[in-house]
């Protein structure tokens, strides 16, 4: 069973995926990603990190559509997503895909590839995603725990503890960008 407060991290997460806003998350939502993930890198046809963008989401989706759409309806809807988590946490099976998924999170949000997530790479991804300024240093803040940068092992533990953690005290809470959850 979810607790409220971890039911919360995940609608907020799933709000964002809904990219357009129907209401549950399909392919197409996972299309839109990827095409503005690429745009605001800059990334062309053609270009590796292109090609890899659109692989991880496809493979993303197809991992979560599997994994999550019970009904097989070719969407997930909030319950849906909310139970998949549920199940997850208590399965090792899925964490291939989720490894995948998180490392190519983290890529997005190293603005400038250093291999690292520092402040202003969390500001410019949160700026992307609809954060404020002040949001987003105070999420950074709370995940990086008083060091400069994130290094992709943090992340990996904190991308954990956003889906996994029912502690509502774990810095892993904060990797949306939000700096709580009332």
């Amino acid at each position: 069973m979810v607790s409220d407060f971890r039911r919360k991290k995940l609608v907020h997460m799933y709000k964002f995926l809904d990219k357009d806003g129907s209401g549950s998350i399909d392919k197409k939502d996972f299309q839109l990603a990827a095409e503005n993930a690429v745009k605001q890198r800059g990334w062309k046809e053609g270009d590796a990190s292109y090609k890899e963008c659109f692989d991880t989401i496809d493979m993303v989706w197809n991992a979560l559509q599997k994994v999550g759409d019970a009904n097989n309806d070719g969407e997930v809807s909030a319950d849906e997503w909310v139970t998949m988590w549920d199940t997850i946490s208590k399965s090792e099976a899925d964490r291939e895909w989720l490894g995948q998924y998180c490392k190519f999170v983290f890529k997005m949000q190293d603005f400038n590839n250093d291999g690292f997530i520092d402040s202003d790479d969390y500001v410019s991804a949160g700026a992307i995603a609809g954060t404020s300024k002040e949001e987003a240093v105070a999420a950074f803040e709370k995940l990086s725990q008083g060091k400069s940068k994130i290094t992709l092992t943090d992340f990996q533990k904190l991308w954990d503890e956003f889906f996994l953690s029912e502690d509502p005290n774990a810095p892993g809470n904060f990797i949306a960008g939000k700096s709580s959850f009332d």
